[in-house]
């Protein structure tokens, strides 16, 4: 199988280099801002502040490993499946975040926290589910 995406916009954030970005998003962190492309834009529609969604996006630069057990950050952890991480290195570096959405501009979104370098591209925005939310909250 093969496919291909269509990166809708990027996510801006205040990190240049990967060793300045969190380990994992921050619901009290810095503000980042979610610029779509023109095109896209009207998919705005229906979004409002305090909205929770879930951003999907591609984590540029790091390294696609099929190396499937990785040592987690913590000193002396065991080694754990790439899939039980939330690492960036895995044969797709796909994100995800859930977050609140600050605020609804012409161009985009404000939220908080995301752990991506600056010019991340985004692949797309849904709405959080229920159970997304309610995870989102107790982090």
């Amino acid at each position: 199988m093969t496919a291909t995406f269509n990166f809708i916009g990027e996510i801006r954030t205040p990190y240049e280099r990967l060793e300045d970005c969190p380990n994992n998003i921050q619901p009290n962190g810095p503000e980042c801002r979610v610029v779509l492309r023109p095109e896209y834009r009207d998919g705005l529609t229906g979004l409002e502040p305090g909205h929770s969604v879930l951003l999907l996006y591609w984590f540029e630069g790091v390294e696609r490993s099929l190396m499937l057990q990785r040592s987690p950050r913590c000193a002396g952890s065991e080694p754990t499946g790439t899939f039980s991480l939330r690492s960036p290195h895995r044969p797709n570096p796909i994100a995800a975040a859930v977050l609140t959405v600050g605020d609804v501009r012409e161009d985009g979104l404000i939220v908080q926290g995301l752990d991506c370098l600056d010019g991340t591209g985004l692949l797309d925005i849904k709405p959080a589910t229920r159970q997304e939310i309610a995870s989102h909250i107790s982090v």
